[in-house]
């Protein structure tokens, strides 16, 4: 997936606490695979560092969401090529959206939820083999270095 460049993430300096999301659901016969696109911060309220030890806002997750999903929505391949699926399902878990929805707090991450319906044969056979087991987000961002409590920006 290919995201806009107009985001910020923020790089902790030290020691980061690793999350990596993966496919949670699929449906073999339609060939649709579902899971968490990107948490921003967890179910007890931590802010998520992903694999690249990157930090997103909720705010900043859900605006490049709808960006996605306005403009692109298909399904690449290991970001080398297109052409190997479509979006199907999207929804960006905020605090606000989860207590308009009756969600209790704490159930759920803040987060971009996604599905996709894999079109590509050879692909989906990656994916229910396990070769192709989370999704990732390609994009560009501004990287911020996170400042330490009690240091100063310059």
């Amino acid at each position: 997936m290919r995201l806009f460049d107009d985001y910020v993430i923020r790089s902790p300096a030290a020691d980061p606490r690793l999350h990596m999301v993966t496919i949670t659901k699929k449906d073999e016969e339609k060939q649709y695979a579902f899971g968490w696109a990107k948490i921003a911060v967890t179910v007890d309220g931590e802010q998520l560092v992903d694999r690249q030890e990157d930090l997103i806002a909720s705010e900043d997750l859900e605006e490049t969401a709808y960006k996605f999903v306005e403009f692109y929505r298909e399904a690449g391949e290991m970001h080398e090529r297109g052409g190997a699926g479509i979006l199907i399902e999207s929804i960006v878990f905020t605090s606000e959206k989860m207590r308009a929805m009756g969600i209790p707090e704490g159930t759920l991450p803040e987060g971009w939820w996604i599905g996709f319906h894999v079109t590509d044969a050879d692909v989906w056979e990656k994916v229910k083999d396990g070769t192709y087991s989370m999704f990732s987000i390609e994009g560009r961002a501004r990287r911020v270095p996170i400042e330490e409590e009690g240091e100063e920006e310059s």
